[in-house]
């Protein structure tokens, strides 16, 4: 594993150069390890966002950042959108429509956020396998199973380029 570490750190340096990177944290395994791999390739190239959906347990927000500036030293900031997305899943009782919007509201908090910020190319996302295979067709054909928000649910046109480090692993 230590090898693929390495030529991820590597890649994402490359693929970056001196642009910076948003990082989508939920405080989950797989956006966490993101972040670190992240934050460990680019360092203070990248911009961590932890985007308050009105979803959350109780508290679950204050700890989650908490979480990443003691223990990874990681800047990472918590933007309350709870109201936006409260809006727009308010009358939608299909499950693969909330998804959708969900994703949808995500990217468009993120390009706000970076228009706040200069050089921002990247767009980071703790995407697994499961999660590709489970939303769209890939490598063959496949069924739906339900969209993930950070796959099918992502708008088609995005004013960032995808790093999903973990794309193909499973």
């Amino acid at each position: 594993m230590e090898s693929f570490v390495e030529d991820k750190i590597k890649e994402i340096r490359e693929t970056v150069g001196n642009d910076r990177v948003l990082c989508a944290v939920s405080g989950g395994v797989d956006s966490s390890v993101m972040a670190a791999l992240i934050h460990k390739a680019v360092g203070s190239q990248l911009d961590a966002f932890f985007i308050d959906n009105g979803l959350l347990r109780k508290n679950e927000g204050p700890r989650v950042v908490e979480l990443f500036r003691k223990n990874l030293n990681l800047n990472i900031n918590k933007i309350d959108s709870s109201k936006r997305f409260l809006d727009q899943l308010a009358g939608v009782t299909d499950p693969e429509t909330k998804r959708k919007k969900i994703g949808r509201e995500f990217v468009t908090v993120f390009e706000e956020e970076a228009s706040k910020l200069k050089n921002v190319k990247y767009l980071a996302q703790g995407t697994l396998y499961p999660d590709v295979i489970e939303s769209i067709s890939f490598r063959g054909p496949s069924q739906t199973i339900k969209t993930h928000h950070n796959v099918g649910g992502l708008p088609e046109k995005m004013h960032f380029k995808l790093i999903e480090p973990f794309r193909e692993l499973f």
